[in-house]
C-alpha cells in the first residue's frame, strides 16, 4: 500500500501547484486500496470542478475585457462626435479636428512610434480643440483682423478646459496630455503652462505641427489659406523656437508620400 499512497501524495502536491492531469485517475482502479481509490476519486471530482470554475472565471474576465473595450470605443466615438459637432459650429474649421487627427497619426507612424502611441497621438489630434465646446457663439462668428483681447483670453483657456473635460477618461492615456499641451512652444512662450522643449510631450509637439499646418492651409475669416509648400516654409521658419524640427520633417515626409507636395 506504500507506493499508491506515496504516488497519491505526489499527485495531490502537483494539483496543489495548479498542474492538473489525469494521473490521479490511475489510482481509482480496483487494484488500488480502497482508501486510496476514494481519495483519488474525490480529488478527481474536485479537480474537474476547479477546472470548470477556472474556465468560467476566464470567460468572465474575457467578457469583461470585451465590455471594457466596447465602453472605451463608444466613449471615444461619443467624444469624437462632440469634437466634430464643435467644428461644425464654424464653417471655416469644419473637418479640422478629423484632419489634424489623421495627419498627426501619420506623422507618428513615420517617426517610428509604436501602435499604441500612434493611436494616442491620433486621438489627441481629434480631441485637441474639445475645450472650445463651452465657448460662446461669438468666437465662431466671422470677424476681420486679429481676435479682440477678451476673445484671446477665452481662446488660451481651451487646452486646459479640454484636459478637464477628459480628466476622468483614464483609458485615453497620454491623449489627454497631448490635448493639454498642443499650444505649448519650445521656447516656453506657449500656453497654458509655459512648458519648454522636452517638457512638452512628443505627442503634443506632433499635434501642434499638424494643427498649425491645417490652420495655415484652411481659409479663415481673417486670412486666406496658403499652399502646403508655403505652410511648410512658414513652419520651418520657427523650427526649434516654436515647433519641433523632427515633427516638421515628419510632416513634410508625410505630405510628400501622399503627393500633397
Amino acid at each position: 500500500m506504500l507506493y499508491p499512497v506515496k504516488r497519491l501524495i505526489e499527485i495531490i502536491e502537483e494539483i496543489a501547484r495548479g498542474n492538473y492531469s489525469n494521473d490521479v485517475m490511475s489510482l481509482t482502479t480496483e487494484d488500488n486500496p480502497e482508501p486510496v481509490r476514494n481519495i483519488a476519486e474525490a480529488m478527481g471530482m474536485m479537480m474537474v470542478k476547479v477546472e470548470a470554475r477556472e474556465y468560467e472565471l476566464e470567460m468572465m474576465v474575457e467578457r469583461l475585457r470585451e465590455l471594457n473595450h466596447m465602453i472605451k470605443e463608444n466613449t471615444i466615438k461619443t467624444v469624437s462626435a462632440m469634437a466634430h459637432a464643435l467644428a461644425a459650429r464654424d464653417a471655416y474649421t469644419e473637418g479640422h479636428t478629423a484632419r489634424v487627427g489623421e495627419l498627426a497619426g501619420r506623422m507618428a507612424s513615420h517617426m517610428g512610434l509604436d501602435e499604441e502611441t500612434k493611436e494616442s497621438v491620433r486621438l489627441g489630434g481629434i480631441l485637441h480643440d474639445i475645450g472650445k465646446i463651452g465657448f460662446s457663439d461669438l468666437l465662431f462668428q466671422a470677424h476681420e483682423g486679429r481676435n479682440p483681447p477678451d476673445m484671446v483670453k477665452e481662446i488660451v483657456r481651451h487646452p486646459g478646459l479640454g484636459a478637464d473635460i477628459l480628466k476622468d477618461m483614464d483609458f485615453l492615456g497620454t491623449s489627454r496630455e497631448y490635448v493639454h499641451s498642443h499650444h505649448e512652444r519650445l521656447d516656453g512662450k506657449g500656453y497654458p503652462r509655459k512648458l519648454k522643449a522636452k517638457d512638452i510631450p512628443l505627442g503634443a509637439r506632433i499635434v501642434a505641427v499638424a494643427d498649425s499646418y491645417d490652420a495655415m492651409t484652411t481659409d479663415r475669416p481673417y486670412q486666406k489659406g496658403i499652399s502646403p509648400a508655403a505652410a511648410i516654409g512658414k513652419i520651418r521658419e520657427h523650427a526649434g523656437i516654436r515647433w519641433d524640427e523632427a515633427c516638421i520633417s515628419a510632416l513634410q515626409a508625410v505630405l510628400e508620400e501622399t503627393g500633397v507636395i
